[in-house]
């Protein structure tokens, strides 16, 4: 395993085999996100988003920590206080979301425990949660004051439905692990003790399919959920495929009944 490049140790990056792991560590304040860290996402993104060894990616709170219980609601008496340092907080907060949803390698959200206010926002950017069963979702943002931006909402509604978000902000409820799943935010729910293996497992199963196929499917699958970036070029990256080694690996592996060996090439 190598240790991957982080702005803060708050968020730990590494690589085992072509699985890279974030790992949030700020077990003082229950894996809050304090400004800091919603700056070090997008360069932490992009750093794996160039990095050819890395396939998947996983989003987890460090060892048995929670997922995150959002943003460090300390800070908004100093970052977040009017409509202009809000408008610029958020912006941060909105660059972060984007950057792990528009990464072009799979994002998988690994939630035990506190997925709360951005920290659910965040889980939603991912392209897959899985979840313990213990895990609590909310976002309490209408008990607090606060406005987000379009922005930010068109990640929420391209995951759970424009019912569902108007649902969890007009209320600030919190729901459990089987109502999420209920709702489609949870493609996967297990017990704690499972948690760990389970995600592994599948973001092991992922890297072995073809990267460059997952790459286009990404990319259209957010082109219609109108959540792409806007260098996105779908069209491209499917004839890119058709035009790969990987392709060609695939038709041989499948007429000699053997398990593909793709490179992305």
């Amino acid at each position: 395993m190598s240790i991957f490049f982080s702005p803060t140790p708050k968020l730990a990056v590494s690589l085992d085999g072509p699985v890279a792991t974030i790992a949030i560590d700020n077990t003082a304040k229950r894996n809050a996100f304090d400004l800091d860290m919603w700056k070090a996402l997008p360069p932490i993104m992009e750093a794996l988003d160039r990095c050819e060894q890395a396939r998947v990616v996983i989003l987890r709170g460090s060892g048995s920590n929670p997922f995150t219980s959002g943003a460090d609601i300390a800070e908004f008496e100093t970052a977040r206080v009017d409509a202009t340092s809000g408008r610029i907080y958020e912006a941060h907060n909105e660059a972060a979301f984007w950057a792990v949803a528009r990464c072009s390698k799979p994002v998988i959200a690994m939630i035990r425990s506190f997925c709360l206010g951005g920290g659910f926002r965040l889980a939603l950017s991912c392209d897959l949660r899985v979840a313990a069963d213990n895990a609590v979702f909310g976002i309490p943002a209408a008990r607090l004051g606060v406005g987000y931006p379009a922005g930010a909402m068109r990640i929420v509604t391209a995951a759970v439905g424009v019912p569902a978000a108007k649902d969890l902000f007009f209320t600030a409820r919190r729901i459990d692990a089987r109502e999420a799943q209920r709702l489609g935010v949870l493609q996967r729910m297990v017990s704690d003790s499972e948690l760990d293996a389970t995600v592994l497992a599948l973001a092991q199963d992922i890297a072995q399919n073809a990267p460059l196929t997952i790459k286009a499917a990404k990319a259209a699958i957010d082109a219609a959920a109108g959540v792409a970036g806007p260098d996105a070029d779908p069209v491209a990256l499917a004839d890119a495929c058709f035009d790969s080694a990987d392709a060609a690996e695939g038709r041989r592996a499948f007429l000699e009944k053997r398990v593909p060996v793709f490179t992305g090439r």
